[in-house]
């Protein structure tokens, strides 16, 4: 039988989430999820949201994943949008790699200190290993793609456009919104953590809310909370 984490802690497991979920879904610092929360009558520092954080961020976003495998494995991943991102680490320029399906499914996340051939080729079979290989990879004009994937032997599977990677370049932007509430990152283990639990978290909230209907994403949003509040009882 596995161990409740949350044993040790006298703050109940919901409030805890409701502080996880505030933090790394919205652009807020631990200052404000504390002021939000004193709103509501809940007294704890900042620093317990940090901790929290830290500590159950990783395990909400593993059950995310958990629950989205069985939908996920019925739709066909047949094209996969590549792209890397600058992100500064103590002043020094690290890459931050993300796979992106062609419905805007952050897929994969990935940290490296270079953008060369071998880190791309890292990335590549990282996210293979896990998804299985699309039939169509949409890239920008980076080499490194095109060597990595001369490697792998599915070079004829790359598209290279101006427009065509619109899609990565747009899921990019609830994550920056984020690294600027949090000023900076200090570790590479940092970022590579918080990058793979943000991404599961805007899979899971992200209701496409420009192109639906204001009763259709209202009821896609209730589900989604739904869902959320039963990762406690799973």
């Amino acid at each position: 039988m596995p161990q409740n984490p949350f044993r040790y802690f006298k703050t109940s497991p919901e409030i805890i989430q409701l502080a996880v979920m505030m933090y790394v879904r919205f652009p807020l610092s631990f200052r404000n999820v504390e002021d939000l929360l004193h709103e509501r009558g809940v007294d704890i520092c900042h620093e317990s949201v940090r901790h929290w954080v830290d500590r159950f961020g990783p395990i909400f976003a593993g059950k995310i994943r958990v629950r989205r495998a069985s939908y996920m494995c019925q739709i066909t991943q047949w094209q996969w949008h590549l792209d890397e991102v600058f992100v500064k680490i103590n002043g020094e320029t690290h890459y931050l790699w993300r796979a992106v399906d062609h419905e805007g499914e952050v897929l994969e996340s990935y940290v490296t200190k270079t953008r060369d051939k071998s880190a791309a080729l890292r990335f590549l079979k990282k996210a293979m290993k896990r998804y299985g290989s699309p039939r169509v990879v949409v890239t920008d004009r980076l080499r490194s793609y095109g060597a990595a994937m001369n490697d792998i032997g599915n070079i004829d599977r790359q598209e290279v456009g101006r427009h065509l990677n619109n899609r990565a370049e747009n899921s990019h932007l609830p994550f920056r919104l984020r690294e600027r509430a949090m000023l900076s990152f200090r570790r590479m283990s940092n970022l590579q953590k918080f990058a793979s639990t943000h991404a599961s978290f805007q899979n899971h909230f992200n209701l496409d809310r420009h192109i639906n209907r204001r009763q259709a994403f209202k009821s896609q949003r209730d589900a989604a909370l739904y869902e959320w509040r039963q990762l406690l009882a799973g």
